[in-house]
């Protein structure tokens, strides 16, 4: 059966409302939509925050809030923006229970998900259509298999992140506060067991500012454990400047004007790699060649994930107590093949 020539595409629903980092995969989807059908009307399903970085791409035509904070009211308040409107196709890109719930309010002939053996908690029952079974291959691709089920051509890889003209100003001025490059810090992530001690970064802070000419600068949310991180580095350290809470579009403006970015495995890791920063990244508890960085910087990944000797595949699999084994020394390597390799000249 040829695929390709089945499914209309002017008006689509993509269910996708998990966290920032999966909004970033989601847009060369998107993208290549649009790339394949220009005229296609594309409505996004997806929870408040990632919806701030989004919001306002040209590519993205409606969004639709699920803020799953409200409960039962947060489902019923999606239900009743969705029965407004109606769809060709509806592409659920999550594997979870809650996701199949969004998907059975949307109105479509076609609702396309993951076959039997990846979506979970009874996902699959939601789904009229489903893309073939593939073995676990980074999160990107895994998103482009739904493409390439749809005919649609996923290259050239783009997420025309920003910065958007009118971003750019308070870019400019950001900027000028600073004598020296700019390497942008991620201080923590939605789990604990991804963080690495503040006590290290601060360190980090240190080498970078002292060897390298760089301005360490703190990026990310105000959680508890990121205020935490920040308070433990700025007791260490008089090197860092900490911009924590800047909030998701003007997060884009600062890692597109930094040099460096160092992160573990988050949102802002994804960014990074949508703007083709060079991006350290620290990775221990989640497989990096699932969850990493895509197709770049590769050389520039701690890998605390591996045994000794493992020469892994894409999995699933988590690995716990893995982040404290990540020493100072192996970032700091990393910060050397980056001035070797990567910094502007």
């Amino acid at each position: 059966m040829n695929h390709k020539k089945e499914f209309r595409l002017d008006n689509v629903c993509i269910v996708m409302m998990s966290a920032v980092g999966d909004a970033v995969h989601t847009l060369p989807v998107i993208n290549a939509i649009k790339r394949h059908n220009p005229k296609s009307r594309i409505t996004w399903v997806l929870q408040p925050g990632p919806a701030t970085l989004v919001r306002g791409h040209r590519n993205v035509d409606d969004i639709v809030i699920f803020d799953r904070s409200k409960g039962l009211n947060g489902f019923l308040e999606t239900k009743r923006e969705l029965s407004k409107r109606k769809f060709d196709i509806v592409i659920n890109l999550q594997v979870y229970f809650k996701a199949g719930i969004i998907t059975a309010f949307t109105k479509a002939p076609v609702k396309l998900g993951f076959d039997k053996s990846r979506a979970r908690d009874g996902n699959w029952l939601f789904t009229n259509t489903k893309i073939p079974y593939h073995a676990v291959q980074h999160v990107q691709d895994q998103y482009f298999e739904f493409l390439q089920f749809l005919g649609v051509d996923p290259t050239p890889v783009t997420w025309e992140l920003g910065p958007w003209d009118n971003e750019v100003a308070w870019q400019k001025e950001w900027a000028s506060q600073f004598d020296r490059p700019v390497a942008s810090i991620v201080v923590a992530t939605s789990k604990a067991q991804k963080d690495w001690a503040p006590e290290r970064w601060a360190e980090i802070c240190e080498i970078l500012y002292n060897d390298y000419g760089l301005q360490p600068v703190l990026v990310g949310g105000q959680s508890e454990r990121e205020l935490h991180a920040e308070s433990v580095i700025m007791k260490k350290t008089d090197k860092a400047i900490s911009n924590l809470g800047s909030g998701l579009r003007k997060l884009v403006s600062i890692l597109d004007a930094s040099e460096l970015v160092l992160a573990p495995d988050t949102g802002p890791l994804h960014i990074a790699i949508a703007l083709d920063k060079p991006v350290i990244s620290l990775m221990g508890y989640t497989n990096p060649k699932r969850t990493g960085p895509y197709r770049k910087y590769h050389d520039l990944i701690v890998d605390a994930y591996a045994n000794p000797g493992e020469d892994y595949v894409p999995t699933m699999e988590n690995r716990l107590d893995r982040m404290p084994d990540i020493s100072v020394k192996q970032v700091a390597e990393k910060i050397g093949i980056w001035d070797k390799k990567y910094r502007s000249q």
